[in-house]
């Protein structure tokens, strides 16, 4: 353990060794990293415990520089743990370079098998058990990390004294196809109202996807835009500020050149600074894998839906004089062939795909039985976590509060900071 200081708070960065297989305890083990958090001035207090689960999949937990945003309301009473799930941040790597050790592509996605929200939630309880001496904790769950903290609820109720969710409680049915089924309607509103704020984009984003649909452009690290590739940046529309930045990032795209326009060197480093997947490549590997329960493979479920919604086919647009839309949160075939972070991982990801054994993550049972005090913030229009999939489990989760606002976007837990995680606080505890 290394102790050090930041302005107001002290920290303890901790590593934790845990099976690969938790079926397999003695087997071959890796680790889990996590940063502890509290308020200079009560480190020998016996505070209670909250465990923070990011987002994602595939992103470490955030790294904060003093008491920002909702950490600082959460040191007023609690020791946090900031959790790299298994496979992100300081853990024990899985990207490009390390999953090559692992061998072959079928000995890769059998490894990447275990690194879902039910392998996350047995880390936390042995992890749980080692920092707090077996009394339960508070889960803070942001996105992804909600759809493991409701997990939990499933599997290990014993391990938790309050549960809070911001944007992330999943569907308990739903598969992957119905979940991008629900999507691209809401992607495509995003759209319409970005260029209700921003009309001038609409020809601008015409014009670069025509630009891409005619040669071949280059990321500054290797990475290939194509028009579809293009469309992705629509992933910034589901954020609280994120129409504005993808109409910066719009407005001067091209520049002027002996041989014509051509898009400019610092708009291409900036489109690779959001499309690039090398600092969180799990995000793209397992990301319908957090949909899958049983119902047989995803089958790359967002590239096939989308083939229901023909208003996103941009070529077919181009070609057509149709307005040009932007994608959301999907990952696709292509991506392993135009992101230089995956693809090493092309073949590992198609039998990531195509994988039919995947064990059910929620127990509606349980949950209907819940007696962990548990409140969710549900953002009215969420682009990333479908709001009336959100609601339906609230329903099924006994004693569950939920409060649904529209002031946030999906990452309102950043944005809003302490007044969010005060609110969840409140419900959870019958305040309010």
């Amino acid at each position: 353990m290394t102790t050090y200081r930041q302005p107001g708070l002290v920290l303890t960065d901790h590593r934790f060794p845990v099976p690969l297989d938790h079926d397999r305890p003695d087997g071959e083990r890796i680790e889990v990293f996590g940063r502890e958090l509290v308020a200079a001035g009560r480190e020998r207090e016996d505070l209670p415990w909250l465990v923070y689960l990011e987002g994602g999949p595939g992103f470490g937990a955030r790294r904060f520089v003093g008491q920002q945003a909702w950490l600082g309301r959460a040191v007023r009473e609690y020791r946090v743990l900031l959790l790299d799930q298994r496979g992100t941040g300081r853990s024990t790597p899985a990207n490009r370079q390390t999953l090559a050790l692992r061998g072959t592509p079928r000995e890769q996605a059998d490894y990447l098998a275990h690194f879902r929200a039910d392998s996350i939630v047995r880390d936390c309880e042995l992890i749980r058990r080692r920092l707090t001496g077996g009394a339960p904790w508070t889960v803070l769950g942001q996105s992804f990390g909600g759809f493991c903290a409701t997990h939990y609820l499933s599997t290990a109720p014993e391990g938790l004294d309050t549960v809070l969710v911001t944007g992330g409680l999943p569907s308990l049915h739903a598969t992957a196809d119905d979940v991008y089924r629900a999507a691209y309607p809401r992607v495509r509103r995003k759209n319409e109202d970005h260029f209700a704020r921003y009309p001038q984009d609409a020809e601008r984003a015409r014009a670069i996807a025509a630009h891409l649909a005619d040669r071949e452009v280059t990321l500054p690290g290797g990475g290939l835009l194509t028009v579809e590739a293009f469309q992705s940046l629509g992933i910034l529309l589901g954020s609280g500020d994120g129409t504005h930045q993808l109409h910066l990032l719009l407005e001067h795209a091209f520049v002027p050149t002996p041989g014509g326009p051509e898009l400019a060197d610092a708009f291409l480093e900036q489109v690779q600074a959001h499309l690039s997947y090398a600092g969180h490549p799990l995000y793209a590997v397992l990301h319908e894998a957090i949909y899958a329960q049983g119902q047989g493979p995803t089958d790359w479920a967002a590239e096939r839906v989308r083939a229901e919604f023909p208003e996103f086919d941009a070529r077919a647009a181009l070609a057509a004089g149709a307005p040009f839309l932007f994608t959301g949160e999907t990952v696709h075939p292509w991506l392993f062939t135009t992101d230089p972070a995956l693809r090493p991982l092309r073949e590992t990801a198609e039998l990531l795909a195509a994988r039919a054994d995947w064990a059910p993550l929620y127990d509606p049972e349980r949950l209907a039985a819940n007696e962990v005090p548990v409140a969710a913030a549900v953002y009215h229009d969420d682009m990333y976590v479908d709001t009336a999939h959100s609601l339906e489990t609230a329903r099924a989760v006994r004693g569950l509060r939920t409060w649904v606002t529209d002031e946030f976007e999906h990452d309102g837990v950043r944005a809003g900071g302490p007044r969010v995680l005060d609110r969840l606080l409140s419900l959870a505890r019958n305040e309010v």
